[in-house]
């Protein structure tokens, strides 16, 4: 079972802000006129309207009651508009911040590629090579001559002939083994004629 303490404590803590979101926060206000309930706003119209009803019934000790509580919600609204505001400042100055930092570091990393563009001798500029000669015999295009189109302008490369291949020169084949030859003249074949 639980101690009434513990209770009243815990319901006392309710209506207090958490440091949430306050502006957006539903509250449960317990006033004269017994609970209003809403966001801060909503709660401060409520006892303000309140407070008029009471002046217009000529009860001025109702319409202070009414005004107080009234006065305690616009506190509280004020004071957690006042730190959003503190906290969208910072949250701007710190976006600031790193966006200079950010800034800071592309200037430094084009200046180190520039430095090393120009320790590059591939990107360092070409002098213009002309030839004059070409220059004035051309009629001017606007084009740049390149070696293929100096080909073309000349004349139309024609097909080299390819001299007459000769034939290839066969080496005599080996005859057949023959038979060993008759040591005696008289033995020998008689050669046709």
């Amino acid at each position: 079972m639980r101690s009434s303490k513990s209770r009243s404590r815990a319901k006392n803590n309710r209506n207090r802000p958490s440091g949430g979101n306050v502006v957006n926060r539903v509250f449960d206000s317990s006033g004269p006129e017994g609970k209003v309930r809403g966001t801060p706003q909503q709660i401060i119209d409520k006892y303000n309207q309140l407070a008029r009803d009471a002046q217009l019934s000529n009860d001025r000790v109702a319409a202070e009651n009414f005004q107080q509580h009234a006065e305690h919600y616009l506190r509280l609204l004020s004071e957690a508009q006042r730190e959003m505001e503190a906290r969208r400042e910072e949250q701007e100055r710190q976006n600031r911040e790193r966006q200079a930092e950010r800034d800071r570091e592309r200037a430094e990393r084009q200046e180190r590629e520039a430095a090393a563009r120009q320790a590059d001798p591939a990107e360092t500029p070409q002098p213009e090579v002309m030839d004059f000669a070409a220059a004035e015999a051309a009629p001017e295009s606007g084009l740049v001559e390149t070696p293929e189109s100096k080909g073309a302008e000349t004349a139309v490369p024609q097909k080299k002939e390819k001299p007459a291949r000769k034939p290839r020169a066969r080496k005599p084949k080996a005859a057949p083994a023959e038979e060993p030859a008759p040591t005696d003249p008289g033995d020998a074949p008689e050669a046709a004629e």
